[in-house]
């Protein structure tokens, strides 16, 4: 059978699909009216192709329908916006699907998170401060930038080579959920035909139309509010053509600084450039919704106009290529959570048809990672005969309590990010936590089996605090030290150890046991940042006799309890173990570090 699918993946790619199309429909004509799958999942975007592949893969008997509404094969370049992933995104795509072949050949690797913050002068983009690497990480731990249209295609191409069939071009009309009986029943409408699927499992994959979210009454808001507008350009526009400063250019020992996901920052706002490895750019704008009126951006031409005033640098390029300009896309109001996510009574929502909080840190394909394997546990555990009530709500606690986590690191955050010296000690804290917390944790797959890891979950709960408290203060220093500074280069890789050691730490195949004490060395890691980020801020102001607003945060910071056992924990510590502090307060000549 195998010998059949390569034939036909060798295809002109008109002909292999209008193969594909007939073998289904000569598949469609032979079934009964009523088809029975242990699994319907409802979309077929990222998020339902890979759940569906998953599924296949740790359970092959698995009888599965991937139910799409769009039709098949998609646009590549101007398809979906999310082209950007990082380290559990990547893995997930990479190791856990096994596509490595398809991401090292037909997307692009990125070279990390890359950000510029505003000066006066946003025309020349070698006076802003650059936070990015100088060399590329670890291989181990590629992550891309991806064409979603070619990585969709692709994944629709495979699962019928998995034996897994793909109704696109399908709408779903109606769901009745019925737990207890075998099976739900769905009223499907494809290809002007009515269908009538029964599932033993209900998925809804369905993206931002949420379709038993809306059923169930499950939306929950959140008080994040951000718009953002997009568009692909059918030009690679290269960020690191902008200037031919020798300085500039050689900040980059190896590697290309347009490979990165680079954003512009400025108060209040960012703005993205991916390149696709289709040869167009994605550029987005990324506003809080309190300080840009969405109708600044709504529109290409407002947005072109928007980009002038706050990003000149990129307005002229983009000006140089608009007759290239391949869609435009908007999204007010973005964020938004869900009160369920996974019930025993055998549904689940993956992907944005359950949460979706922010874009910065690109962790829309983290959240699929993290979810598909949840669902894909529970799933299969079902199908095997086992009772997973008391597993159903540990997962469904879990996802959305690091989705609280998560969101934490945006809420509120938006007006520092004209605040180089406060966002760039941010996002390496931020990046840190990643690795060090969630990336360690779904590496080891520890994520899965948190119910067995008291441990575990305690330090979680722990950090849960500790970075909510951390989010917090970096909002109470902004309010008091919103310096200019330009000309700078913060590499937040090779000079840290600390870094180093906790992006390499993810893939340390560590056993259970050694994982849980890694665990807690890196609890006890994030409270020594925490105190030497707080002690940091404190010592290089307290001589600021004159700013009187600055010395009573400073008393109150001194005084909480919580914060000053940090600082304690820090000084106490840093005697036998220093840690290197250049990566706080940029732009300001620091005292001694305080060891004592």
């Amino acid at each position: 059978m195998r010998d059949v699918w390569d034939r036909i993946a060798a295809l002109p790619e008109e002909k292999r699909v209008l193969l594909i199309r007939q073998l289904q429909e000569r598949r469609m004509t032979t079934e009964a009216s009523r088809d029975q799958y242990d699994v319907a999942i409802m979309g077929g975007g990222l998020a339902g192709l890979t759940l569906a592949i998953q599924l296949k893969k740790t359970r092959p008997a698995t009888a599965i329908v991937v139910i799409e509404r769009q039709e098949h094969p998609v646009p590549e370049a101007a398809h979906k916006v999310g082209e950007s992933t990082v380290e559990i995104g990547a893995h997930y795509l990479r190791d856990i699907l096994a596509l490595e072949e398809h991401l090292q050949t037909q997307q692009l690797i990125k070279f990390g998170l890359r950000f510029f913050f505003s000066t006066d002068d946003k025309r020349d983009i070698t006076h802003r401060v650059e936070v990015g690497h100088s060399v590329p990480l670890s291989r181990k731990l590629d992550s891309y930038q991806l064409d979603r249209g070619r990585l969709e295609n692709m994944l629709s191409d495979e699962l019928p080579r998995q034996g897994i069939l793909l109704l696109d071009g399908s709408k779903v009309q109606r769901i009745s959920l019925r737990p207890h009986r075998d099976f739900h029943r769905l009223q499907v409408l494809h290809q002007g035909r009515e269908r009538e699927i029964e599932a033993r499992w209900a998925v809804d994959a369905s993206g931002r139309s949420s379709l038993l979210k809306r059923q169930l009454g499950l939306a929950k808001k959140v008080s994040h509010a951000a718009n953002a507008a997009w568009f692909r350009i059918g030009y690679p526009i290269n960020i690191n053509e902008w200037s031919t400063d020798p300085d500039w250019l050689t900040r980059i020992c190896e590697g290309e600084r347009s490979l990165s996901t680079n954003h512009l920052m400025g108060p209040g706002y960012w703005v993205w450039l991916i390149p696709l490895a289709s040869g167009s750019i994605s550029i987005g704008i990324v506003t809080d919704a309190s300080m840009y009126p969405f109708g600044e951006i709504n529109r290409f031409e407002q947005a072109l106009a928007w980009l002038r005033q706050h990003e000149p640098q990129c307005a002229t390029e983009v000006e140089k290529h608009r007759d290239k300009i391949q869609d435009f896309r908007v999204m007010k109001d973005y964020a938004y959570s869900c009160q369920q996510v996974y019930s025993h009574e055998r549904w689940c929502l993956t992907g944005e048809a359950g949460v979706f909080l922010d874009p910065f840190y690109s962790p829309g394909s983290d959240m699929i990672a993290i979810s598909n394997g949840l669902v894909c546990d529970l799933i299969t555990r079902d199908l095997n005969g086992e009772d997973i009530q008391s597993r159903t709500l540990v997962h469904d606690k879990l996802f959305l309590s690091l989705n609280g986590i998560w969101l934490a690191i945006y809420e509120q955050q938006y007006p520092l990010m004209g605040n180089p010296r406060v966002m760039t000690t941010k996002i390496i804290w931020d990046t840190a936590f990643y690795w060090g917390v969630f990336g360690l944790l779904y590496f080891h797959d520890t994520f899965l089996r948190l119910a067995d890891s008291p441990g575990v979950a305690a330090n979680l709960s722990r950090l849960t605090i500790l970075s909510n408290r951390v989010q917090a203060f970096f909002r109470e220093w902004h309010m008091l030290d919103q310096p200019a500074a330009s000309d700078t280069f913060v590499d937040m890789y090779k000079p840290l150890d600390f870094m180093v050691k906790l992006h390499t730490g993810m893939i340390a195949e560590l056993s259970n046991a050694q994982l849980e004490t890694q665990f807690a060395v890196n609890v006890r890691l994030f409270e020594r940042l925490a105190g030497q980020i707080i002690s940091t801020v404190i010592e290089a102001h307290a001589d600021n006799f004159e700013h009187e607003a600055m010395l009573s945060q400073i008393q109150r910071w001194q005084t909480e309890p919580f914060l000053a056992e940090l600082i304690a924990l820090y000084r106490r510590e840093s005697r036998a173990n220093p840690i290197d502090g250049s990566w706080i307060m940029v732009g300001q000549r620091k005292k001694q570090e305080i060891t004592r």
